[in-house]
Order: structure tokens, then C-alpha cells, then sequence
């Protein structure tokens, strides 16, 4: 099985260079820095030890800052090298390291074996860590032939994932067992991880739950905050095609009890904002980007916030939150967002059924009273205008306990990772 993919990527390498130019002209690659997922590397490899993370997307780049943060200060490390794939994950990690010359920001090139290999020659990393479900099978086996320390750090592995790669179990085991340790997120991809044939598997709770201090610190603008600061505020986080019309009817229910609502929406894929704006408009609501902030008055119902990295600013001012991918039965199979951003900053969760991926974590803030299911609209905007009436504030014993718990998992991972270093 490994040598038919190392074949096709391989015939697929001569059109490589074609496929990420056509991206880059639809705006889903970096116009100028596309050419490093081809291995075009402009920056140096400075002496001294160099530990590399990668991660996919903006969730995962998120999920490590903590990390990350903790190794800007390690004596022993003198580089940081972060690779991302997605477009605005490297928007959101050279935006927030673009000061600390210790920390250096590449795309991952394709994972095509001339390509990895010139990678890994040019940096030689003295570890390498792979963030949640990144698996990159001539990349992994490239690091370990290599000898270099191989780290799958918060992995996370669903049931719809870890049944396909049961079918090629063999292949699996193959690029498992190359970890010399995974830390999982969760039970259920502990166990996994172990099946699949990964030898040093530990599990001490999902990383997402640890709290930088930049995100507890992250601030709307002053005359932003007056502007809003007399009205009710609800935001619909990572939401889907179709839940933001259901957010859009929830807020005019809620519109007759509380005439000041604004509702944010804060879209899983913001690539779609002006779609949504186009959408909710049509139902004779006053909606503005993010981007368009001049435009806010108070006659605004709704703000739609289109730039990534903005989510904790609006949840600081936010008492509940609606999280999205977790109405639609469609998606049942690979359903639900992380809810931990939110909860962690004092938010009262919300969500609908079909959660799928994020059970263990939705039990634990379910044992904390921070969630609430609903099943439709209605119940949204009736749960929400019951909790506008009680106006509580946001309960900072629960927002404690949840960053004490990410502080010990925090803790742990720290401790594993020293070991490499």
C-alpha cells in the first residue's frame, strides 16, 4: 500500500507546481508563498536546536500558542519553526509571531518524497510535533528514518477516520508506529491510536482547554465597545451552511422581547461572509462584515465577523454562545465544533444534537452546567430571551475551574515534551 502512494505522488509531483498556481488565482493559496509548499525555501537554518510544530488549520494553530509560548522561553530551544497548510492559518501565525524573531512561519510542502526530503534537509529539525489528525505518511517516515524525535501531540482521531484507516491496517501501523509518542485528546482516540499500532500512546485530556494569556487579555477596541455596550449579545460560533439562517430567525424572535439584540455570527469558513451577509439580508435585517465596521450603528442586527483569530475578543463580551455544526443530520457523521474557546472564557454553551466529535468534551462541560441542547430555532431563542430576562453574570467559579483543568493538562504535556529537548 505505501509504495502505490509514494507512486502517486510522485506522478502527481509534475502537476504540482499548475495545481497550487491555479489555487493561489482562487484565492486559497498565498499568492507569492505558494511556491514553499513546492520546497522553495528564502529563509535561513540558523545553529542551535530547533523544534518544529505543525499543524493544519487556524483550530490547531490555536490550540498550541500555549505551547508555543512556553518554548519562545526554553533556554535549550533556539528556533521555531511552524508549518501550517491552510491559507489563514498562516495569516493568524505570522500575524501573532511576527515580532519574535525566534519564531519562523512556512507552509508545509506536498507530501511528495523529493519535496519532504529537501524540506527536512534544509531545517533539520531536532524534533518534530504534529498537532491533532495531521498524518503525512512520506513526511513521517522521511522524519523517522532520519532519526528525528516524532511527537503527535493532542491527537484526535474520529470513528469515521480511524474506520478507514482500518482498511488499510497494515499501511497504518507502518506510519503509527514511527511515533515515539502520541498524547491523545480524548479516550476514544487513545484507543484508537493503540489499534492502529502507535506504541507510546498517553491521554491527559484535549490541549484546547489550555488558556494563553494573549486570548484572556484579547480586547475589542474601545469605541467599538461603547458602541455596543447597552445592547444583549449572543454569538453563533463556527457555523454552517444553514445555520445561520436558523441564528437569523432566532434573533428576530428575540428581537420582539429585547428590541437592542445584536447577534455576531462568526462563521466556521469565512470565505462565506459575504454570502451570508447576501442571505440574511434578504430577510430584512440589517447586517454588517466585520470588515466593514464603520457601517455598525444602532440599527445593526447583526455583525458578521470575517477575519480569522477575532473569536475570544467577542466571547469576552459575550455571555452565550450558540456552536455551530451540530443541527444538521447530514453532518451527524462527522458533526459538532469545539466548544472549549467559549466555555473556557465564561460563555454558556449552546448547541444542537449531533456533536459526534467532541462527546467527552461536551460531557465534561455538560457536568459543569455550562451547556444547553437545543433542537431547533424556537428553543434557541427562547432559551436565549429566558437567559437575557435573568441577566446573570458569567460564572467566573466555572471559567476558573475549566482553566485549572487545561493548566494541569497543560502541565503534562509540557513535562512529556521536555523529554525530547
Amino acid at each position: 500500500m505505501f509504495f502505490w502512494y509514494k507512486f502517486l505522488t510522485y506522478l502527481f509531483y509534475p502537476f504540482a507546481p499548475f495545481y497550487l498556481y491555479f489555487r493561489s488565482l482562487k484565492k486559497k493559496e498565498d499568492s507569492i508563498r505558494y511556491k514553499e509548499k513546492l520546497s522553495k525555501i528564502n529563509l535561513p537554518r540558523d545553529e542551535g536546536t530547533l523544534i518544529w510544530f505543525h499543524v493544519a488549520s487556524v483550530g490547531e494553530a490555536m490550540s498550541i500558542l500555549s505551547l508555543i509560548e512556553n518554548c519562545i522561553k526554553e533556554k535549550k530551544i533556539d528556533r521555531i519553526l511552524l508549518t501550517s497548510i491552510t491559507l489563514s492559518s498562516g495569516k493568524v501565525l505570522e500575524k501573532r509571531f511576527q515580532k519574535n524573531h525566534k519564531v519562523v512561519h512556512q507552509y508545509l510542502p506536498l507530501d511528495v518524497p523529493v519535496l519532504t526530503k529537501k524540506f527536512l534537509e534544509h531545517w533539520k529539525p531536532n524534533i518534530s510535533v504534529f498537532i491533532d489528525s495531521e498524518i503525512w505518511p512520506n513526511l513521517i517516515l522521511q522524519v523517522s528514518e532520519k532519526k528525528i524525535p516524532l511527537l503527535l501531540i493532542n491527537g484526535r482521531i474520529t470513528k469515521k477516520t480511524f474506520n478507514r484507516w482500518r482498511l488499510i491496517k497494515s499501511f497504518a501501523k507502518k506510519i503509527f508506529e514511527r511515533f515515539d509518542l502520541c498524547i491523545a485528546s480524548n479516550k476514544e482516540t487513545e484507543n484508537f491510536l493503540k489499534i492502529l499500532g502507535a506504541k507510546n500512546v498517553k491521554n491527559y485530556g484535549n490541549l484546547k482547554f489550555a488558556q494563553t494569556k494573549n486570548n484572556l487579555d484579547n480586547k475589542l477596541d474601545k469605541s467599538l465597545l461603547k458602541k455596543i455596550e447597552n445592547r444583549k449579545i449572543w454569538c453563533a460560533a463556527s457555523t454552517h451552511p444553514s445555520e445561520e439562517i436558523l441564528c437569523a430567525k432566532s434573533h428576530l424572535k428575540i428581537k420582539k422581547n429585547f428590541d437592542t439584540t445584536l447577534t455576531i455570527i462568526i462563521p466556521r469558513h469565512i470565505d462565506r461572509a459575504i454570502k451570508i451577509k447576501t442571505e440574511l439580508s434578504n430577510l430584512n435585517l440589517n447586517v454588517v462584515l466585520y470588515s466593514k465596521l464603520e457601517q455598525l450603528s444602532e440599527n445593526t442586527d447583526i455583525l458578521i465577523i470575517d477575519s480569522y483569530g477575532e473569536s475570544s475578543k467577542f466571547y469576552n463580551i459575550s455571555k452565550y454562545v450558540f456552536v455551530g455544526k451540530s443541527l444538521s443530520k447530514a453532518l451527524m457523521l462527522n458533526s459538532g465544533q469545539n466548544p472549549i474557546e467559549p466555555a473556557r472564557l465564561g460563555c454558556k454553551i449552546f448547541h444542537g444534537p449531533y456533536v459526534n466529535n467532541f462527546v467527552e468534551i461536551y460531557e465534561y462541560l455538560k457536568n459543569l452546567g455550562v451547556t444547553k441542547k437545543i433542537n431547533n430555532a424556537d428553543e434557541l431563542s427562547l432559551s436565549l430571551v429566558e437567559e437575557f430576562k435573568g441577566n446573570e453574570a458569567k460564572n467566573v467559579e466555572i471559567s476558573a475551574k475549566i482553566q485549572n483543568y487545561g493548566q494541569n493538562i497543560f502541565n503534562n504535556v509540557i513535562i512529556e515534551l521536555k523529554k525530547y529537548i
